[in-house]
C-alpha cells in the first residue's frame, strides 16, 4: 500500500510512495537531533549566500533572490540531509518534500557553487561523514552487468518516449541555440558523424564500438562501408539494436555482441566509445585503456565521447556514494581530462592528440529530453512507472542539465593515438 508523503501546504501535490519499491523515500532516515540541527544550520547558511530564494514552509525565505525553491517539509528535508547529505537531498525531492517551479534554475545555482556549499573544515573530514560507495556496485565483470542492467534494461519503451527517433542517449551537436525537438535527430547524426570522422571511419574500416546503445552509431558506420563489432551488456539494447540494424539492411556488416569490453579480441583500425567510460569505475580505468590499446591496429585511431568533471572535485568526491549512483547509474564515476591523461600516460602508450568540448550542447539535449519526458508523463505511467519514479527521472535529467549549464560538467570528443604514431 502506498504511503502519502507529507508535502506541507494543503494545495501542494502529494506524492504516494510505495514502501516496497522506495523504502528509503517512504521512511525518514534515522538521524540524531544534533545532526539534523547542524544540517539545518549549514544548509540555511549556504542558501543565504546563493542567488536563489528558498521559501521554507511557506513562510520565511533565505537567499539573495533568484529561482524559487519551496521547502514544504523542512523537518523531513533537513533530517534527510543530516543523515545522508546529497542522497537525502534527492530523496527529499522524490518524496515531494521540496519542489521548484524552476528546478533546473535552482540546481544550476547549486552546481555552480558546489565547491563551497560544504565548509572547508567539513570538506577535510569528508571521509568521516560522507557515505561510501557499496562494494556491490564495483564494476567487476559481474558487477558491471548488474549495474548496466539497472539502468538500460528498465524498458526500451521508456527510453523511446523521450529520446528522438535515432534512440541516441548521449549529447547531440546543434547548429545553433535554442535547440528544437524537430532538429534533434539531425543533431545526433551530426555528433555521430563528427566522431566517426575523428576516428577516420570509412569504407573497409574494421571498427570496434564499446557501448552499443540502441545501434545508431553502428548503423551510421556500416552505411559508410565499415565492418562493425559493437559490444553491449544490456540484453534489451542488444535485441533492439539488432532489429534496427536488420531494418537498415546492414546485418551483414554489424555484429552486436553481448560482451564485456575486457573480453574483446581481435585488432581494429578504429575504436569508438560514446559516454561509456563513465560506467567503467576508477579502479578499472587502466584496464579499459589497456584494452583499447590492445585492440588497436598499427596506425589506428581511438575516438571517445566522455562526460568530464573538474579534477579537484573528482579527486575529492570519487569515493563518495551519490544519489546518481544509488538511483540512476550504479558504479558510475565521471572522469576528469587530467585523470584520463594520467591513466593513459601511466599505463599505455596512448596519448590525447585532440579534444573538443561542447557542454552547452548537452544542456540543450537534456532540456529537450526533460521536456518530452514531462509531456509524456501519462505514457510513462501507463508503462508502470509510478510518480516517485517520474520525480526521480525528472530530477536526474534536471540535475544533469544543471551540471552543464553551470559549467561544472563538460562533454568532449577525444582523439587518442599511440605515442609513436601521434
Amino acid at each position: 500500500m502506498g504511503i502519502p508523503a507529507q508535502t506541507g501546504p494543503a494545495n501542494a501535490p502529494r506524492v504516494t510512495v510505495d514502501p516496497g519499491r522506495w523504502p528509503d523515500v517512504a521512511a525518514l532516515p534515522r538521524a540524531s537531533r544534533a545532526r539534523t540541527a547542524l544540517a539545518e544550520r549549514l544548509v540555511r547558511r549556504a542558501l543565504a549566500r546563493l542567488p536563489l530564494r528558498a521559501r521554507i514552509a511557506g513562510r520565511d525565505s533565505v537567499g539573495l533572490g533568484g529561482p524559487l525553491m519551496e521547502i514544504r517539509e523542512p523537518d523531513a528535508f533537513f533530517r534527510r540531509i543530516g543523515a545522508s547529505g546529497l542522497i537525502g537531498f534527492g530523496e527529499s525531492y522524490m518524496a515531494g518534500e521540496w519542489d521548484s517551479p524552476d528546478l533546473v534554475g535552482v540546481l544550476t545555482v547549486l552546481a555552480g557553487n558546489a565547491a563551497g556549499l560544504v565548509p572547508a573544515p567539513l570538506q577535510k573530514l569528508r571521509s568521516l561523514w560522507a557515505l561510501r560507495q557499496p562494494a556491490a556496485q564495483t564494476n567487476t565483470p559481474e558487477g558491471a552487468r548488474d549495474n548496466i542492467s539497472h539502468h538500460y534494461d528498465l524498458s526500451n519503451d521508456l527510453f523511446a518516449l523521450f529520446l528522438d527517433d535515432t534512440l541516441t542517449y548521449s549529447s547531440a551537436v546543434f547548429r545553433g541555440f535554442p535547440a528544437e525537438q524537430e532538429l534533434l535527430s539531425a543533431a545526433q547524426h551530426r555528433k555521430i558523424d563528427r566522431l566517426l570522422d575523428l576516428a577516420g571511419v570509412g569504407r573497409g574500416t574494421e571498427l570496434l564500438e564499446i557501448g552499443t546503445g540502441w545501434g545508431e552509431l553502428a548503423v551510421r558506420a556500416a552505411a559508410r562501408g565499415a565492418r562493425v563489432t559493437t559490444l553491449t551488456l544490456s540484453r534489451e539494447q542488444q535485441e533492439l539494436a539488432r532489429g534496427r540494424i536488420r531494418e537498415a539492411g546492414l546485418q551483414d556488416r554489424v555484429d552486436v555482441r553481448l560482451s564485456d569490453y575486457r573480453d574483446v579480441t581481435g585488432e581494429y583500425d578504429a575504436v569508438v566509445s560514446v559516454e561509456m567510460i563513465e560506467a567503467v569505475g576508477e579502479e578499472f580505468w587502466p584496464e579499459y585503456f589497456r584494452t583499447l590499446e590492445r585492440c588497436l591496429a598499427p596506425g589506428g585511431r581511438i575516438a571517445l565521447q566522455a562526460i568530464t568533471m573538474p579534477d579537484d572535485r573528482m579527486l575529492a568526491s570519487r569515493h563518495t556514494y551519490t544519489w546518481i549512483q544509488k538511483y540512476v547509474f550504479p558504479g558510475g564515476l565521471l572522469p576528469s581530462t587530467e585523470a584520463m591523461d594520467r591513466v593513459t600516460a601511466g599505463h599505455t602508450s596512448l596519448r590525447t592528440v585532440r579534444r573538443d568540448g561542447f557542454g552547452a550542447h548537452y544542456a540543450e539535449t537534456l532540456r529537450l529530453w526533460r521536456e518530452r519526458f514531462t509531456e509524456r508523463a501519462a505514457e510513462v505511467d501507463a508503462l508502470g512507472f509510478d510518480a516517485v519514479f517520474r520525480r526521480m527521472w525528472t530530477f536526474y535529467l534536471a540535475y544533469s542539465e544543471a551540471g552543464f549549464r553551470s559549467g561544472y560538467l563538460d562533454v568532449q570528443q577525444i582523439l587518442l593515438t599511440r605515442e609513436d604514431t601521434a
